[in-house]
C-alpha cells in the first residue's frame, strides 16, 4: 500500500510535507495500543487526527425493546472503564500523544455521544488545544428510545481544534464547502444517515463487524473541510477503516492504530478493495486568501497598471491617478489604493482592489481584474 505516496491518479498528489522518519508509519494499519503506536511516530508529523475514541456508555446490563428483544448495543471490552477518573485518564493520555504527533499547522477531530463528549472537551481545552468548532452529527435515522424515559439521542457532537490557541496555518477549505453547500456557508450541523445497507460491514457470521461503524460520507467532509490531498491523517481508534477508506479516495494519506486484531483485519481488506479518485478530480475551490500575495506596485513593474493613468470607482464619482511608486494621488490626498478609497467615501477602510476601476473597451472593470492577469501570467511563467 505504500504506491500510494507517488503522485499519480488516485494517489496523494504531494509528499513534499512528509516527515522523512513517517515512511514507515504511512497507508499501514498498525494492531496495538494508540498510546505506544504513537510514542514510535515523529513528533510534529501529522496534518489531522480524527478520533472516534470509545464513549464509556456505562451499560448497566442488555438493552431491551418493548417485545423484550435485545438490542445490538455496544458492550465490548474496549468501552469499558472503571470509573470516569479512569475514563480521564485515559482521555489525557491518548490527546497528549496526539498533540506530540500533530504539526503546529495541524489540526484534530474526535466525536463523542453526550456520554463522553463533555469530558474530552474539558480535557482538550485543558491540555492546551483550541476549539475551533463544535460539529453536530445530525442522524436522519436515529435509534428510537425504546423505554420511552427520555428524547431519541438523535445526534453525536465532534469537536474540532487547533493544536494551539494562537496556531496559525491550518487548513480550512471554505470555499469548497461552500460550494459543496449550493453558494452558502457550510453550517455545524451535519445531516447524514448511520452506516446502514451495503456501507455496513459484517463478519462471517451477518453480524455488524463493528458496533459503532461511522458513515464515509461524514469522514469525508471532515477531510474535504480540513485536509489537503497529500495530507497525512492519523486515525488512532481506527476500527474497521473508515477512515482509511476515505483517505485513499481522497488521495490523502492514513496511518491506522488498532488494538483489536480482528477489527485490523476487516479494515485491511476493505481499504485493499477501494479504487483512489483520479488526481485531476480532487482538485477543490481556493478562494482569494489562498492565492499568492500582489502589490498594486507589481502591476506597475509588469505594465498592467502605467503611472498617470486614471482610476475611478464604479459610478466614476472619484477619480485618482496612478503614481510610479504604486500610491494614487486624489486631490492632492496620496496613499495606497486602500488608504485613498477609504478617504473618498469617508470610511475607516476600504478594499481598494474592488472599488477602484480601469476602463477598457467602453466599461470599467475593478483593478482586482489585473491583478488576476497577473497572476495568471506568473502561473504560465
Amino acid at each position: 500500500m505504500r504506491s500510494l505516496s507517488k503522485a499519480k491518479a488516485g494517489g496523494p498528489s504531494s509528499d513534499c510535507g512528509l516527515h522523512p522518519a513517517l515512511d514507515t508509519f504511512l497507508d499501514k494499519i498498525h494492531v496495538g495500543d494508540c498510546i505506544a503506536e504513537m510514542a514510535k511516530m515523529p513528533e510534529k508529523s501529522v496534518d489531522l487526527v480524527f478520533a472516534d475514541p470509545p464513549y464509556y456508555l456505562q451499560l448497566d446490563g442488555a438493552l431491551h425493546r418493548p417485545d423484550n428483544s435485545k438490542v445490538d448495543a455496544v458492550d465490548d471490552d474496549w468501552d469499558k472503564f472503571s470509573s470516569f477518573e479512569h475514563y480521564d485518564a485515559f482521555t489525557r493520555a491518548w490527546l497528549l500523544a496526539c498533540r506530540r504527533v500533530l504539526k503546529p499547522t495541524g489540526t484534530l477531530w474526535v466525536i463523542g455521544s453526550y456520554h463522553n463528549i463533555f469530558r474530552v472537551g474539558a480535557s482538550l481545552q485543558d491540555l492546551g488545544f483550541w476549539v475551533l468548532n463544535d460539529i453536530v452529527w445530525r442522524k436522519s435515522n436515529p435509534m428510537p428510545n425504546f423505554r420511552g424515559m427520555r428524547f431519541t439521542n438523535a445526534h453525536e457532537t465532534m469537536i474540532w481544534a487547533s493544536r494551539d490557541a494562537n496556531a496559525k496555518g491550518y487548513t480550512f477549505n471554505y470555499e469548497a464547502m461552500k460550494e459543496l453547500n449550493d453558494g452558502v456557508q457550510m453550517r455545524s450541523d451535519w445531516l447524514f444517515p448511520l452506516c446502514t445497507g451495503g456501507e455496513r460491514l459484517k463478519d462471517e457470521d451477518g453480524n455488524k463487524a463493528h458496533p459503532t461503524q461511522k458513515p464515509e460520507a461524514l469522514l469525508a467532509r471532515v477531510l474535504m473541510a480540513s485536509t489537503k490531498p497529500g495530507d497525512v491523517v492519523l486515525d488512532p481508534f481506527f476500527g474497521t477503516g473508515t477512515t482509511g477508506a476515505v483517505a485513499k479516495k481522497l488521495g490523502r494519506h492514513f496511518i491506522g492504530l488498532e488494538r483489536e486484531k480482528a477489527y485490523a483485519k476487516v479494515a485491511n481488506k476493505r481499504i485493499a478493495e477501494i479504487e483512489p479518485h483520479d488526481a485531476s478530480s480532487l482538485q477543490m475551490t481556493a478562494g482569494k486568501r489562498a492565492e499568492p500575495r500582489v502589490a498594486f506596485g507589481s502591476l506597475i513593474e509588469n505594465g498592467l497598471v502605467t503611472p498617470g493613468m486614471t482610476l475611478s470607482d464604479a459610478k466614476g464619482r472619484h477619480a485618482a491617478m496612478v503614481r510610479i511608486d504604486g500610491t494614487l494621488d486624489v486631490n492632492g490626498f496620496t496613499g495606497s489604493i486602500h488608504k485613498t478609497g477609504a478617504h473618498v467615501q469617508g470610511l475607516e477602510a476600504c478594499n481598494g482592489w474592488t472599488f477602484w476601476h480601469f476602463e477598457q473597451g467602453g466599461k470599467r472593470l475593478p483593478i482586482d481584474a489585473l491583478r488576476s492577469e497577473f497572476r495568471s501570467r506568473a502561473k504560465a511563467a
